[in-house]
């Protein structure tokens, strides 16, 4: 059954590989991303809605969602990948980064979940995945700022499956481990990673993730098949997190 799915930070990433996963089912997508350049490249060429959003806006979280219905249709699947990584000792973390850290991550989501569910309240069906962090489940030292936004994202989503699940309404969260994505790669050029490779390798599969294998988690959740399924922590981590 084709439905209307809206992915944000849907341009690259995981969120790329959820928006492609989605247009190979036959939904109906809107892609929402900050990056205008890869907005409207990556939209032409998976032919879906490509919207420019700042998920720390919400006028213009609004605005976006609203375009999506008038476009595409109501709202049926929301996919919250929108994010910013950062790392640094917990001492140097300065009050803007910490804010903006929360407000991308954990507010920015937030938004877009409050904008678009009052849709799926209204047909009694709806399906919400949240992508957060295998970190926010174990720790991680010099990522306090990072670890709490998406442990936020966690505690949102119980409380959130708790609150819709008799209205249709399915809430679950993914929390990847490594994924091979733009991100991962820029902080990989950084000196305090150790690199992509080597982290893989520790990985008890012995590789990193692919954005695909996120993708297919999310497309299950996203189904009718998984309407028993709420509340819960997805991991997508290759044993890195039991």
């Amino acid at each position: 059954m084709s439905r209307v799915a809206v992915v944000t930070g849907g341009a690259s990433g995981i969120g790329l590989g959820v928006v492609q996963s989605f247009v190979k089912a036959g939904h109906r997508v809107a892609l929402l991303d900050i990056q205008a350049d890869a907005v409207k490249e990556k939209a032409k060429a998976l032919g879906v809605l490509g919207l420019v959003v700042d998920v720390t806006n919400r006028a213009a979280v609004d605005v976006a969602m609203a375009e999506v219905r008038a476009k595409l249709g109501p709202i049926d699947i929301l996919v919250t990948s929108a994010g910013i990584d950062g790392t640094a000792p917990f001492l140097e973390i300065t009050v803007e980064a910490w804010n903006r850290m929360l407000s991308v991550n954990l507010t920015g989501t937030f938004h877009c979940i409050q904008s678009a569910i009052s849709d799926m309240v209204k047909a009694g069906w709806g399906r919400v995945v949240i992508i957060s962090s295998s970190s926010a489940q174990s720790g991680a030292p010099d990522r306090a700022h990072y670890v709490a936004s998406k442990g936020g994202l966690i505690a949102m989503t119980k409380a959130l499956s708790h609150e819709f699940a008799s209205k249709g309404i399915t809430v679950n969260t993914i929390p990847p481990s490594i994924i091979d994505t733009p991100m991962a790669r820029a902080a990989a050029a950084t000196a305090n990673f150790p690199g992509l490779e080597v982290i893989g390798q520790m990985t008890p599969v012995g590789r990193a993730g692919v954005p695909n294998d996120v993708a297919a988690a999310c497309a299950f959740l996203c189904s009718d098949d998984a309407g028993f399924i709420t509340g819960q922590q997805i991991g997508v981590n290759g044993g890195w997190y039991l």
